[in-house]
């Protein structure tokens, strides 16, 4: 059975979740024998840029043996606590399409799945709340029975990292030096521009005209305003790029092959 919100299922969505936000102390409560299992983006990370607003699910999967009210489900993701305190959680998200679109598997089981969209003009506020995500879920069965926990999942979410790259001289004699050079930036939730990511490990690496696979050369610290150079012997014609495997903060970045023709 397919559930579609209404106008009022919002209305009731995002008052349930501003008041389920926990207070700072986790308050788990289970009646009965109603479970409940969540995924947050289908398992991955949350990544966000400067300007375009990222959209993705949260499904709430729970069982009871007299089946599932499905207007009780309503989840709330947060960053906190606020500077005010516990009770001012960062960047609160609720569902855009209300009550969820709910699907029962079978007469006990019923997964519900929300949309969310977090704007990174909105939600995140500064660059401190880059990191873990906490998700407040609910589930009611039909007798009463319930299951609430204030983090029922967590996910990251993390600023967008960009690497550029540039080999040269283009082309190059076997044996000579060659200088690779590149930048690391990522997106600032405050100036909403990119920012070079200082002082962070980043791969050289190069796959071999005729390859399908990368090696890693060496691994750099980006310097000053996240830039990379260094040298290395033209050996043979190939694509040479930079990689970064990010940070609990920070996705990861991969530059495109710079292709160098070596005679």
């Amino acid at each position: 059975m397919r559930k579609r919100a209404t106008m009022a299922a919002i209305a009731s969505a995002v008052a349930l979740s501003v008041l389920v936000v926990p207070d700072g102390a986790q308050a788990d409560e289970v009646v009965g024998d109603t479970t409940m299992d969540v995924v947050i983006n289908g398992g991955s990370d949350i990544v966000l840029g400067t300007t375009k607003p990222k959209t993705f699910t949260i499904a709430v999967t729970a069982t009871d043996d007299s089946g599932i009210k499905e207007d009780y489900n309503v989840p709330a993701l947060w960053y906190g606590p606020g500077p005010k305190g516990p009770d001012d959680p960062y960047g609160l998200v609720v569902p855009d399409n209300g009550a969820g679109d709910c699907v029962a598997h079978n007469a006990t089981t019923t997964t519900c799945t929300f949309i969310m969209t977090m704007n990174p003009r909105i939600e995140p506020q500064d660059n401190t709340t880059a990191g873990t995500w906490k998700l407040t879920a609910s589930a009611t069965g039909n007798d009463w029975d319930h299951v609430h926990k204030d983090i029922a999942a967590t996910v990251k979410v993390r600023r967008y990292a960009k690497l550029t790259v540039n080999a040269s001289p283009e082309p190059v004699k076997k044996g000579k030096s060659l200088a690779v050079t590149g930048n690391l930036t990522r997106a600032s939730w405050e100036s909403y521009r990119y920012a070079g990511y200082a002082g962070q490990p980043v791969k050289l690496q190069f796959r071999k005209k005729g390859t399908n696979t990368y090696t890693t050369v060496k691994t750099v610290s980006a310097g000053r305003g996240g830039a990379l150079k260094t040298a290395v012997k033209a050996a043979a014609d190939g694509y040479w790029r930079w990689s970064f495997s990010g940070t609990s903060t920070t996705s990861t970045a991969t530059a495109p092959g710079d292709y160098v023709d070596v005679r």
